[in-house]
């Protein structure tokens, strides 16, 4: 069981290991530039907020409930009755039979007429009714226990909720949209470097052409020395060359590597990564003959590019902060309903148990003076909605030169791409004449290095061409919004 598991972390160790030493296609590049961009995750997590606080503003049509609840101990309980009636209602019984007595004293008839019944006590009921009501008017307000649970629905802010739940759309839609143009500056960039590595490639193999061919002139030149066709000096002419070749292929090795880590980083990989790419070893594209570049509806332009999109709905954005501005001058209407509940309660006296009741009402908020406040808010949000319009005026103005420019320049270098064809033609047979001249003795060495001069020159021309088409036609699609990813 654990050789074959061996074997199997083996296989995937090869396999992992012939995947990666299979060439880097630009589409594969872009997609790992994608995947390992952090400004696309944090694009991301922008889109995830805005879809959270668009789900909040939502929630603020339907109605609130709230629950509410605390106790309270108070140092003095709160009195209904002031003192002297607290110590003279107990006691009234008493002072009631002795006002009797008095009135008895002072007259007797009464006092017999009285006798007939008998001993009767009175002041003992009604001093215990007296203390029975002060003990009855007792609040006992040192503990309290209070508990609400309210239910608020807005009826009318003045538009605010409606504007407010359109901002966080747009808010989630800009989102996207910058998400959108970061991923499409992201895959212009690796464009970019993709095309610049093939191009540094292509001259470094360039390079080491030239420098084989002044090798192989060299050796030569150092033969006819020796049989004394060829002077010192011609020699020494060909070897300053083939060391400045030497330079320049040293030159480009390094501009090569240096960009491979580049494009290595942008791509999330080790920047020492050994890899190569498919177009490394593609021979330059056939020349076409270039015609003027058809370019779109302007309106569609607009339509793909995602810097619109976020202008357009940065626009809407202002429009409806003008609103929520405006709002702040109109009425605003809220049905309220309570239920509320309280120990001690009032409903029977004062009762040390849990009692409530609810209510409900419609509140009414009208703004009369608030010093110019409201005012000038709105006029500062009708001024931003004012700019973001301009903006994107000016973003359409600009647009449309940028792509007229690009149009231009893809024109220019398909031209230069056909003429750097033709003169590398040219050279080629300028180089084979030149060769074939040397050997049979009628050209100089001088001859034949201005012969491999001039093809170098045309064949890195040639090159720079070539990649200059590429990455025009990667600005024509990033002027017209076409950069897929």
């Amino acid at each position: 069981m654990k050789k074959r598991i061996v074997i199997g972390i083996f296989g995937m160790l090869v396999a992992l290991s012939a995947q990666s030493q299979q060439p880097l296609t630009l589409d594969s590049c872009r997609q790992m530039a994608l995947h390992n961009n952090k400004q696309l995750r944090i694009a991301e997590a922008k889109i995830n907020a805005a879809r959270y606080n668009r789900k909040a503003a939502f929630s603020a049509y339907l109605p609130s409930i709230d629950a509410s609840g605390g106790y309270i101990y108070n140092s003095r309980e709160i009195s209904l009755l002031n003192d002297n009636l607290k110590s003279s209602l107990p006691q009234m019984g008493t002072a009631l039979q002795q006002s009797l007595g008095a009135v008895l004293a002072s007259n007797p008839a009464l006092g017999q007429l009285l006798a007939s019944l008998g001993n009767i006590d009175l002041a003992t009921p009604l001093n215990n009714l007296g203390q029975q009501i002060v003990d009855e008017f007792r609040t006992d307000t040192r503990n309290m226990w209070v508990g609400n649970i309210s239910l608020t629905q807005p009826l009318y802010l003045g538009g605010k909720l409606r504007a407010y739940n359109k901002i966080t759309r747009y808010a989630e839609e800009l989102a996207q949209s910058q998400q959108n143009t970061a991923a499409q500056e992201i895959v212009y960039q690796v464009d970019e470097l993709y095309w610049q590595v093939v191009s540094l490639t292509h001259k470094k193999r360039l390079a080491e052409s030239y420098a084989a061919l002044l090798d192989s002139l060299q050796y030569n030149i150092r033969a006819m020395i020796e049989e004394g066709v060829a002077t010192q000096s011609d020699g020494l002419t060909v070897a300053v060359k083939s060391n400045e070749a030497q330079i320049s292929l040293t030159q480009v090795d390094n501009g090569l590597s240096l960009a491979k880590m580049v494009l290595a980083q942008m791509c999330g990989m080790p920047i020492d990564e050994t890899y190569t790419l498919a177009d490394e070893t593609m021979e330059p594209e056939t020349y076409t003959a270039a015609r003027h570049t058809l370019l779109p509806d302007m309106e569609s332009v607009f339509a793909n590019r995602s810097e619109i999109q976020s202008l357009t709905l940065a626009g809407k954005i202002f429009q409806n902060k003008q609103k929520i501005a405006l709002s702040g001058m109109l009425p605003t209407v809220a049905l309220t309903g309570n239920y509320m509940i309280s120990n001690p309660n009032l409903f029977n006296g004062f009762e040390r148990e849990f009692k409530g009741f609810f209510n409900v009402g419609v509140l009414v908020r009208i703004p009369l003076l608030h010093w110019g406040d409201n005012v000038y808010k709105y006029r500062a949000a009708k001024s931003e909605s004012l700019i973001a319009r301009l903006e994107l005026d000016e973003a359409k103005e600009k647009i449309e030169l940028q792509v007229n420019q690009a149009a231009f320049k893809i024109d220019e270098a398909a031209k230069r791409t056909g003429m750097t064809a033709k003169n590398l033609e040219k050279a080629d047979e300028n180089l084979r004449n030149a060769q074939i001249g040397f050997e049979e003795g009628v050209l100089t060495t001088d001859n034949v290095l201005e012969a491999q001069t001039a093809w170098l020159k045309a064949r890195s021309e040639y090159i720079d061409a070539q990649i200059e088409l590429k990455l025009c036609k990667v600005y024509l699609a990033k002027a017209l919004g076409e950069m897929k990813y």
